[in-house]
C-alpha cells in the first residue's frame, strides 16, 4: 500500500521557518515527479512547488520564489519543503503529492498527481 506521510508542520511566528518532510512508502518514487500543494480555509488547492525526478527542474509559485525550497532525497524516498520568512498568508494545510508514472518533467496541476498525503497544518501567527 502506497503511503505519503507529511511531517514538520506547526505554529510559527511571522518571519520564522519550517521544514516539511514527506516520506513515501509502499513503492519507490525516485523516478517520479513530486510536489507540494496547500489549501487554506475557503480556498482551493494551490501548487506550492514541484520537482522532477532528478532534481534538475523545479517549479515555484510566483509568490513563493525566494522563500521556499523544494528538494528530495531519492535514497530515502523523501521530499522536503524548506519554508523561510513565513507570512500569515502561508497558513494552510500542506499536502505532498506524487505522480504514478516516471517522468523527467515536473507537473503543477493537482489532477496530474495520483498519490497524496494526509496533509500537515502550518499556521503562521502575525
Amino acid at each position: 500500500q502506497v503511503q505519503l506521510v507529511e511531517s514538520g508542520g506547526g505554529l510559527v511566528q511571522a518571519g520564522g521557518s519550517l521544514r516539511l518532510s514527506c516520506a513515501a512508502s509502499g513503492r519507490t518514487f525516485s523516478s517520479n515527479p513530486m510536489a507540494w500543494f496547500r489549501q487554506a480555509p475557503g480556498n482551493e488547492h494551490e501548487i506550492v512547488a514541484a520537482i522532477s525526478r532528478n532534481t534538475c527542474s523545479t517549479y515555484y509559485a510566483d509568490s513563493l520564489k525566494g522563500r521556499f525550497t523544494i528538494s528530495r532525497d531519492n535514497a530515502k524516498n523523501t521530499v522536503f519543503l524548506q519554508m523561510n520568512s513565513l507570512k500569515p498568508e502561508d497558513t494552510a494545510v500542506y499536502y505532498c503529492a506524487a505522480k504514478r508514472f516516471p517522468s523527467y518533467d515536473y507537473y503543477t496541476r493537482r489532477e496530474e498527481y495520483n498519490y497524496w498525503g494526509q496533509g500537515t497544518q502550518v499556521t503562521v501567527s502575525s
